[in-house]
């Protein structure tokens, strides 16, 4: 299946390690030219190269940290300047810590905030003015399934990502005419760094073995098993492709089937 993304442009943020390095991957396997941004310089430069090295297509490592609102001003324009307007927008950020309501901080709250719903929605406002005028334009919101389903322990998380759900929804509405299309996309358990940080700081706080949290993980997946971060970089590449052209405004699950609920 031709997808389409043949020299397109894409910006995947968050893309040193993990779902976003996945993506990153991915996205160029199928002929995209990408700017990979995450804050770990050393890290972001060599998975670039490997990439690159691995498809031949152009992937451009920007080490940034995207919580401060002139970095990313300044990231859009290097790599509209090295590679072209952005056709292909991927928001995704790493996850606050767990928390509960009796031990989280006004300070986390906003941090937490800032990371994972204004730094989305100021990516937005850089990018999607130049898609409207071309008349063409995927952006996609890395969320959680905690978006929907909030997570016992992540109360940071389960606040923030549901707002980026409001406003990714507000925005697909708003732009659809002009050929934009917005959705989010919500990763329940992946095998990923991120993962096991979760999954340590919550054997921290409960005393429990992390081999005993990691497979209660598993056994609430109706699949058996967590997800590996290439069939989540499946999906969002799909999202981001020709071939869905007819998507917009929704919040795909990409769990195992773990949410519960049918919305």
């Amino acid at each position: 299946m031709d997808l389409g993304l043949t020299n397109k442009i894409a910006l995947v943020t968050g893309a040193s390690s993990g779902l976003g390095l996945a993506i990153a991957r991915e996205l160029s396997q199928e002929g995209a030219h990408v700017a990979m941004v995450a804050r770990r310089e050393d890290l972001l430069q060599r998975e670039a190269a490997t990439i690159a090295a691995a498809t031949g297509h152009r992937v451009l490592p920007v080490a940034a940290d995207l919580t401060h609102k002139d970095e990313i001003d300044k990231v859009v324009q290097f790599v509209e300047h090295s590679l072209g307007p952005i056709d292909i927008l991927i928001a995704n950020a790493g996850g606050p810590p767990s928390t509960t309501f009796d031990s989280t901080t006004d300070e986390q709250y906003l941090a937490a905030i800032n990371l994972n719903l204004l730094s989305s929605i100021r990516l937005a406002h850089a990018v999607v003015p130049e898609m409207r005028d071309r008349k063409w334009g995927r952006v996609i919101f890395l969320s959680s399934m905690a978006a929907k389903q909030p997570v016992p322990g992540l109360i940071l998380s389960n606040t923030a990502r549901a707002g980026l759900l409001g406003f990714a929804k507000t925005l697909a509405a708003e732009v659809a005419k002009d050929g934009v299309l917005v959705n989010t996309v919500l990763p329940g358990h992946f095998d990923t760094d991120r993962a096991l940080e979760l999954a340590k700081m919550r054997s921290a706080r409960e005393g429990k073995p992390i081999d005993q949290i990691l497979a209660a993980r598993a056994g609430g997946i109706p699949l058996g098993r967590s997800g590996d971060a290439r069939e989540f970089a499946a999906v969002v590449t799909f999202l981001a492709s020709d071939r869905a052209s007819f998507v917009t405004g929704t919040a795909i699950q990409v769990d195992g089937g773990q949410i519960a609920g049918i919305t």
